[in-house]
């Protein structure tokens, strides 16, 4: 099989991203993880003369023109796996019977499969346990897929599909060569985010972890050099990306800490934090975008002074509308100490007040700086009824306070193979079903919409979000970053823009905004009716009117003139 490739004059692989959501790393667009770009480098840094195609799940959804490759290609790379349950907004991953649709007739190449399908199977939703796909791919990569692409290319047959890198440096030279993949993304180059790794493996995989959780199982941390980093990141920006995320571990605040290894909570680093984010400036200083992601409310709790430190050296080289997401996954004590989580509650509100004290300043994109996320976890050992109330609790203590989070992720748990809680299974998320509907749209009503309120105050400017998609006679929007706040806009305007807007409205998790300024002679009419006191019938008027040449049109034709000087002090344009 592998002979018959290798006598080609230039061998072709094509790369087929399904995209991935893991714990620690994000690859639905607009993210792109490292799982491609590794993957590319390994073939590159082995011949540079290979061909190398990427493709997304969705150019086979849409039949684009490079959906073609993967019948003429010899060797087809296949990433796949959601390992946490998420919201999508655009695109979403691929399903196991959706690539064996697009691929079971494909006779020629070679078929790979990578990803955390390949090591754990295909994760379909919370609480439903991981499927295989193991007979449709002639190999199944349980170990890095960067280290089999090489072995492969070298060895042929011969490579082990279980081999895992030595080390961080092993993946170095691959990181930077394989930057050079993101040109052939859909979304290049500006509405891109590249997921950039900063170490593997958990400090507390010595006490072994959350139950539910599969970092551990990579043993402890594996932290990647800052000058690895830095370079690989300016190869990035070279080859064109201005949007990053530190991402990819399970604790910023915990990267290249002290004494790991020794404790599970080792004490923070923030010499190594500057060096890094200082370095990151340095070779991007025009950048768009820079956030992080994960963060261990344990860690900041117990080292509240290194981790203050650590969160003004973030907001000073990041930008605005940062997130750290807490892993609290439950606020039960019993569940807490049955699963060995991370943090009490009385842990995790001492850790948003670290952030909110140093974050909570607004910034230049309508957003505070940075502000933490919690996620909590259904479905684990111990959980009762008097789980939900632990947990609405405590995010009603938060609220209380006065104190602001970003988001709250309430999602059932994947019970993964080589976890705790894979022989629990599914039985406690069936008991719970019911119960857990009912927390979910509480905190929605009585939670989420008032801490928007509080985050993004009526009438603020969020600058620069981007167009996505049409919902009915809705455009619905993102700022790039993050965790991004959803944005309505009341109207059919025009995709793949960044735009400013005027916040003027509230779901449970999103906005309703305007443009802003306000291009009067230009918004579509729905825009204009959900403008608190036009109405449908101003809105007509104003349409049928148009265009207007300044303030003086608008005072003539509107019937009430403090309605029409509400409009101006909003911001109009006239163009």
């Amino acid at each position: 099989m592998f002979d018959k490739v290798a006598c080609e004059k230039r061998m072709r692989i094509a790369i087929l991203d399904c995209y991935i959501d893991e714990p620690t790393c994000l690859g639905v667009p607009p993210y792109i993880s490292p799982y491609p770009r590794y993957i590319a480098g390994a073939i590159w840094s082995t011949d540079k003369s290979i061909d190398v195609r990427y493709l997304t799940i969705d150019d086979l959804r849409k039949g684009t023109e490079r959906s073609r490759i993967i019948e003429e290609v010899d060797i087809l790379v296949v990433i796949a796996g959601m390992v946490v349950p998420g919201k999508y907004l655009s695109t979403y991953p691929a399903h196991p019977k959706e690539i064996r649709r697009y691929l079971e007739n494909l006779a020629k190449p070679i078929k790979i499969l990578c990803g955390p399908a390949a090591v754990f199977g295909f994760g379909i939703g919370g609480g439903i346990r991981t499927r295989e796909l193991k007979d449709f791919f002639d190999f199944v990569v349980k170990g890095d897929p960067e280290i089999f692409i090489r072995d492969f290319l070298k060895e042929g047959e011969g490579a082990d599909p279980c081999a895992r890198r030595e080390g961080a440096e092993e993946i170095r030279d691959f990181a930077i060569r394989g930057a050079e993949l993101v040109r052939q993304h859909q979304n290049y180059p500006d509405y891109l985010i590249a997921e950039v790794e900063t170490y593997r493996g958990c400090p507390r995989s010595i006490s072994g972890g959350c139950s539910f959780c599969a970092e551990p199982l990579k043993g402890l941390p594996d932290f990647r050099p800052a000058e690895d980093i830095v370079e690989e990141i300016k190869a990035l920006y070279d080859n064109g990306v201005r949007h990053f995320r530190i991402g990819n571990q399970p604790c910023i605040f915990s990267y290249d800490a002290k004494d790991v290894g020794k404790e599970e909570f080792p004490r923070p680093n923030p010499e190594a934090i500057e060096r890094l984010f200082k370095g990151i400036k340095k070779v991007a200083p025009n950048l768009k975008t820079l956030h992080i992601d994960n963060a261990n409310p344990g860690v900041i709790a117990r080292y509240p002074e290194e981790s203050k430190r650590i969160a003004k050296i973030i907001c000073n080289y990041h930008t605005p509308g940062d997130v750290a997401a807490f892993g609290v996954e439950s606020a039960d004590p019993k569940v807490i100490k049955e699963n060995n989580l991370k943090a009490y509650p009385e842990d995790v509100i001492k850790a948003v007040e670290v952030l909110n004290e140093v974050g909570s300043r607004r910034g230049f994109n309508g957003l505070p700086e940075l502000l933490p996320g919690l996620n909590f976890v259904f479905g684990l050992k111990g959980e009762s009824k008097e789980t939900f109330v632990h947990d609405f609790n405590l995010l009603k203590e938060i609220l209380d306070r006065g104190l602001m989070i970003r988001r709250i992720n309430l999602r059932q748990v994947i019970p993964l193979p080589g976890t705790r809680m894979y022989e629990v299974g599914e039985k406690i998320i069936k008991k719970h079903k019911e119960i857990f509907k009912r927390f979910k749209k509480r905190v929605r009503e009585e939670i989420d919409r008032e801490m928007l309120k509080r985050i993004l105050p009526h009438g603020t400017v969020m600058r620069d979000v981007y167009t996505e998609i049409h919902i009915g006679k809705i455009t619905f929007a993102r700022q790039l970053g993050s965790y991004p706040i959803l944005v309505g806009i009341p109207g059919k305007l025009e995709l793949n823009k960044f735009m400013d807007v005027k916040v003027i409205d509230y779901g449970y998790r999103s906005v309703t905004a305007i443009p802003h300024p306000l291009e009067i002679n230009k918004i579509p009419i729905e825009t204009l009716e959900a403008i608190p006191g036009i109405g449908r019938k101003r809105a007509l008027r104003i349409v049928r009117s148009r265009p207007f040449s300044g303030e003086e049109d608008l005072f003539e034709i509107l019937d009430n003139k403090d309605m029409a000087r509400r409009l101006i002090d909003m911001g109009i344009s006239f163009k």
